[in-house]
């Protein structure tokens, strides 16, 4: 019985594996469940015996990983009161370097936002996107709307339009940096948060050992 079963997640693994790799080369829209049983040297009937469709594989491909917005969402809560922008730079910054370092990652997110086209049949995960999406985007803004930040914003900005502008930030480096690995270090994605948290926060600065990203 236990081999049975290890037999069958692995088997699972091969598929999704499988999808990974034709979605990254081909497209979501272009790949069939027939071309991903080929890759993975299994029926067509074991991949139905582990998913319901296509668009059931790619959002459990999806669960692979945490996407960004779904990360920082989860985690933004763990902001230091006393200093919460600070907490969030720093947050931003590490799931890019996470991504940067991670090769499953950075596959599937190039999938999600260079290789999908979200038909029909691909709308849960779609919705799935974008909740999280707008989630980041309410949470900080409700971090930008406490008093003590508040008054330190540019004249010109609402706290939702500073939410705004920090996920067109992360999602324009992740989306920059995917497409062309050599444009920038990801590594030093920080530093461009920096220059987007100046034109933000009135009196924004970090210090010189504060580039890294770290823990919250």
């Amino acid at each position: 019985m236990r081999r049975t079963k290890e037999e069958a997640e692995n088997t699972r693994t091969a598929i999704l594996t499988a999808a990974e790799l034709l979605f990254l080369k081909k497209g979501v829209s272009h790949t069939s469940l027939e071309q991903i049983a080929r890759q993975a040297g299994v029926t067509r009937g074991a991949i139905y015996w582990h998913f319901q469709n296509k668009a059931h594989l790619f959002h459990e491909m999806l669960n692979q990983v945490r996407l960004p917005a779904e990360q920082i969402a989860e985690r933004i809560s763990q902001c230091d009161p006393n200093n919460p922008i600070v907490a969030l730079r720093h947050l931003c910054a590490e799931v890019l370097f996470n991504v940067g370092r991670d090769e499953r990652k950075r596959r599937i997110f190039t999938i999600l936002l260079r290789r999908c086209e979200f038909t029909e049949d691909l709308r849960e995960a779609e919705q799935r996107h974008e909740a999280f999406i707008n989630e980041f985007i309410a949470l900080c803004e409700q971090l930008f709307s406490e008093p003590a930040t508040a008054k330190r914003l540019h004249p010109q900005l609402t706290p939702r339009m500073a939410a705004a502008a920090l996920h067109a930030m992360i999602l324009g480096l992740l989306s920059d940096w995917l497409r062309d690995p050599t444009l920038f270090d990801i590594q030093q994605a920080g530093a461009m948060l920096d220059a987007l948290l100046r034109g933000i926060i009135t009196d924004w600065e970090l210090g010189n050992n504060d580039n890294e990203p770290h823990q919250p």
